[in-house]
């Protein structure tokens, strides 16, 4: 099949899949596209907002639509490590005889919902680390692979909120990208209420679109995206940038930039092309990178964002012209 033809069809999955969660949230259609293309992209995705948004609600009609293991883990402060990735167990067999047994945490599943991550605490979410870097934990000296393919989707309430531990920088980094649930418009408010008001149930019937040989194929369909130098140029610049800005104390890592060079082929997949461009990277470099970013102390109190700063850096950042875009693709 052709490169076109696999993109066609990416495009398809998306589409049909995305409807599919539409059915059940309403109104945050960037968040949802942002949230499947991290998925189809292979890599992990992070929701922040106060409570009462939809973020879990997304969370479980995605894993209703996909033909998909799915497990959620409820992070409270008393979680031990054991409860989420699994531990030797004794048994006894039918001689009498006793022996350990590994019994499977609900890591164990492709799709794993880490509901308000940040009410754990650190030991606790640390014990997310290996699995969301090397798809695999390892309990009593013994690695385990987890299940293929295998996507984290947390959601955490902002960090002043009570009760809450900001996630260490080096699990905020193993997210692909992290987005901002806001509150719904009026009009898209008034549809919630007026669907659930029609259909005089809480719960939706969703019916699975996509199964895991699809999810694989479009997966692969993404790696033949095309990348031309001068666009890959400009997301190392970019990423730089991010590194020499005054205004920054540790700017984002070498997998900042695998995280725009992922992202953005999902993103230039769904617009139907090939190829990326250097807009697909500008649209996808917000939720890429902010979380990667440690700002000065200072500018705290002058309530300046990690988003802020790489909006900046976008428009700072010379973007590749035409002309540099023009040589033959390889």
């Amino acid at each position: 099949m052709t490169d076109d033809g696999r993109v066609r069809e990416f495009v398809t999955a998306f589409e049909t899949l995305r409807a599919e969660v539409e059915k059940v949230i309403v109104g945050h259609r960037e968040i949802i596209n942002h949230v499947l293309i991290g998925m189809f992209a292979g890599g992990h995705v992070l929701l922040e907002g106060v409570p009462g948004l939809g973020k879990t609600l997304l969370v479980k009609t995605l894993s209703e639509s996909l033909e998909l293991s799915f497990s959620r883990v409820q992070f409270t402060p008393d979680l031990m490590p054991a409860d989420i990735i699994g531990t030797n167990i004794i048994v006894e067999d039918a001689d009498g005889r006793k022996h350990f047994q590994f019994q499977q945490g609900p890591l164990f599943a492709h799709v794993v919902l880490a509901d308000e991550i940040n009410r754990a605490t650190p030991k606790t979410q640390s014990a997310l680390l290996e699995g969301m870097q090397e798809a695999s934990v390892t309990v009593g000296g013994v690695s385990r692979p987890l299940p293929a393919p295998f996507f984290v989707l947390a959601t955490q309430n902002p960090i002043e909120m009570e009760g809450t531990y900001p996630l260490p920088e080096a699990q905020l980094d193993r997210f692909l990208l992290r987005m901002a649930v806001g509150y719904p418009a009026r009009d898209d408010e008034w549809q919630m209420l007026a669907d659930r008001a029609e259909r005089r149930v809480d719960e939706i019937q969703l019916t699975p679109v996509v199964d895991r040989g699809t999810l694989v194929e479009m997966q692969t369909a993404i790696e033949q995206v095309y990348v031309s130098e001068p666009v890959g140029l400009y997301m190392v610049d970019v990423v730089a940038a991010t590194r020499n800005a005054p205004s920054i104390q540790v700017g984002a890592s070498p997998r900042g930039s695998l995280a725009l060079l992922k992202l953005s082929r999902c993103r230039a997949a769904l617009d139907g092309r090939d190829f990326v461009t250097p807009e697909d990277v500008k649209a996808v470099a917000v939720p890429a990178l902010a979380h990667r970013l440690m700002l000065r102390p200072e500018l705290w109190v002058q309530r300046v964002s990690p988003e802020d700063i790489v909006r900046e850096r976008l428009d700072t950042v010379p973007t590749p012209t035409a002309e540099d875009l023009e040589p033959l693709r390889a």
